[in-house]
């Protein structure tokens, strides 16, 4: 499993060779997988076993640390952001507030 700071290099440089991933962390995670077992020496041809198993030992990157990297190099780097940013974004936001309780009305200042 890579570290922090080596997986948001590698989350970088994949969305920038794929810029399709960048609204697909599916996707991403798999791309990132491959690499890792492709450094650990694992043919193209690895079974699923394989996988689960050096999953499950923490030899892989996490799929929410891959999401997490990304929405957080996304969030510094504009030009890291893909089509559905902004949509994506502001509708975490919306749920975000409305579960909390907010809402407009509290938000302009005239719930008194």
């Amino acid at each position: 499993m890579a570290n922090l700071k080596d997986l948001k290099s590698t989350i970088k440089r994949i969305l920038t060779e794929h810029p399709e991933l960048k609204d697909n962390d599916n996707s991403l995670c798999t791309q990132i997988w491959r690499e890792e077992l492709r450094q650990m020496g694992c043919a193209v041809n690895c079974d699923a076993y394989s996988f689960f198993k050096r999953y499950a030992k923490g030899e892989m990157s996490l799929a929410p640390s891959i999401k997490r990297a990304r929405a957080k190099l996304q969030e510094d780097e504009e030009k890291m952001r893909g089509k559905n940013y902004k949509k994506r974004k502001g509708k975490l936001q919306d749920n975000w507030k409305n579960e909390l309780g907010y809402n407009d009305t509290m938000l302009n200042g005239d719930n008194q």
